[in-house]
């Protein structure tokens, strides 16, 4: 044997070892719960054929469940529910008609629609005397949120997916520092990879040093925690305000979410909320909270947070908390069922347009039988890749008798469904892979003739200014886009 040939042959046995330990971890963890099957054997497939490269990018983009591990960290969200129904107990939400019982779910198909969410998860009752109050981006809602920070008397909580490092964003930051000299407490929290700019731009390292004002950003990749998750995004956007008023909705902290200088604001639906449905908001946010400081839960659920809730309006509201720790396809189910039950008419806006293959097929059968179905979607997307595989879906929609519109620039960011004039479904969800999927998303369902006609009007507006799509014409695009779409659309499985 040549000199130096036994130590070649060592580490080559020793890479292979670590590349079989490392596929058949993948292996056993991709098995072991069934999931899209083109997306388990893509994973399987990369982990085999790039050594530890592939493993690891498993680790960090595969990886679609975080489970709630250890029995310390069961305990504590335990305690966090069972703290939560007492104050609901304390209030009488449950015993004197906040909580809508099986007699108060209005029509059948929100009867049918809320069990069937009940059934998969009861952590948010279905509440009434709300009042929901729909806004039209940031011109309608920053106004808005911005005076409810400004007269706070107890606390602040927000969260945001994108805090941009410009304008509105410095002001509304500015806006909660001055609260929490005031001895307001406030407590925000932006996702990392959203925020990218922001946080590595050090737009928060000022505020991190006034009192009373603590700041937290979201993030799973996390390796002295032993979290790789890089690929899990908080996505919600929300407000809460003294635990009295609530703002929930697709609107991020940016400038481009406002009209000024001759530029038109992005197009986004947001919602002000108040009555109960804001104590579940407030949940909402403490749980996520908890999650990543770890906070003790007696401090986070304090009385203050959840002051005695008032009927405020009609409105009958739910919210759905979504993503890796919550049941398996929680929100995907429930925009499935909204549109078997609808009986006349299905719209929808959503700037990413890639949904599961049972939504798709539900669409599609809607529509044969008589659904009006109309589907508002951006002419021209930020993310070039999702706008060419939403268009790969258009032919067997079309044939099915759906309607599609592209709304013409700005860009249009809200996400809503209206069914039958009698339920919405509204909050931070695309109907794309990533945020049925992957995301942590807060959708709140609501039944109220007065916010979903408001709402109603909001789309049908959007639908005014959009290009609806024509079969014959689609079908005569070129046939490099068709290419480019069909290319596009095999990586929804792993977006």
């Amino acid at each position: 044997m040549e000199p130096g040939a036994h130590d070649v042959t060592y580490w080559v046995v020793i890479s292979t070892g670590l590349h079989i330990a490392a596929f058949a971890g993948v292996l056993v963890h991709a098995l072991k719960r069934r999931r899209n099957a083109s997306a388990t054997i893509l994973w399987i497939f990369v982990a085999w054929s790039f050594p530890l490269f592939g493993p690891l990018l498993y680790l960090a983009f595969g990886i679609d469940r975080v489970p709630v591990k250890g029995l310390a960290n069961k305990a504590a969200n335990q305690m966090m529910l069972l703290q939560r129904n007492k104050r609901h107990q304390e209030m009488g939400i449950g015993h004197l008609g906040f909580r809508a019982g099986p007699d108060g779910y209005g029509n059948e198909q929100s009867r049918k629609l809320n069990h069937s969410i009940d059934a998969l998860n009861l952590e948010h009752p279905l509440l009434e005397g709300n009042r929901i109050t729909p806004l039209v981006s940031g011109d309608e809602a920053y106004p808005l949120m911005l005076q409810a920070i400004r007269t706070a008397e107890h606390h602040i909580h927000l969260q945001s997916f994108i805090i941009q490092r410009d304008e509105t964003g410095r002001r509304v930051l500015e806006a909660l520092a001055a609260k929490a000299e005031q001895g307001v407490q406030v407590r925000l929290m932006f996702d990392t990879f959203g925020s990218t700019h922001a946080y590595l731009g050090g737009l928060f390292r000022k505020y991190r040093k006034v009192p009373n004002f603590e700041i937290c950003g979201w993030t799973q990749a996390n390796p002295l925690k032993r979290q790789f998750q890089i690929n899990l995004r908080n996505h919600r956007k929300n407000l809460v305000v003294d635990g009295r008023v609530a703002f929930f909705g697709g609107v991020n902290l940016a400038d481009e979410n406002t009209t000024s200088k001759g530029q038109q604001a992005i197009r986004d639906y947001h919602f002000m909320a108040e009555g109960p449905l804001v104590h579940e908001l407030q949940y909402s946010f403490l749980r996520d909270w908890f999650f990543m400081t770890e906070e003790p839960i007696e401090t986070l659920l304090q009385p203050a947070h959840f002051p005695n809730a008032q009927v405020c309006g009609a409105a009958k509201a739910r919210i759905i908390d979504s993503g890796p720790s919550a049941p398996p396809e929680l929100v995907g189910e429930a925009f499935f069922n909204a549109i078997v039950m609808a009986q006349q008419q299905i719209l929808i806006v959503t700037p990413y347009f890639v949904p599961t293959i049972d939504i798709l097929k539900a669409l599609r059968s809607a529509a044969r039988r008589g659904i009006d179905v109309c589907i508002v979607v951006p002419a021209k997307n930020n993310h070039h890749y999702a706008g060419l595989a939403s268009k790969a879906l258009y032919e067997e929609l079309l044939n099915a008798g759906v309607r599609i519109f592209e709304r013409q620039p700005p860009f249009i960011h809200a996400k809503a469904m209206v069914v039958d004039n009698a339920i919405a479904l509204v909050g931070t969800a695309n109907l794309d892979v990533r945020s049925l999927e992957l995301n942590y998303e807060t959708t709140v369902l609501f039944e109220d003739a007065d916010a979903i006609g408001k709402l109603k009007r909001m789309v049908i507006e959007d639908m005014a200014l959009s290009t609806e799509i024509n079969l014959n014409g689609w079908l005569q695009r070129p046939g490099v886009q068709k290419l480019a779409e069909n290319l596009a659309v095999l990586m929804t499985p792993v977006l």
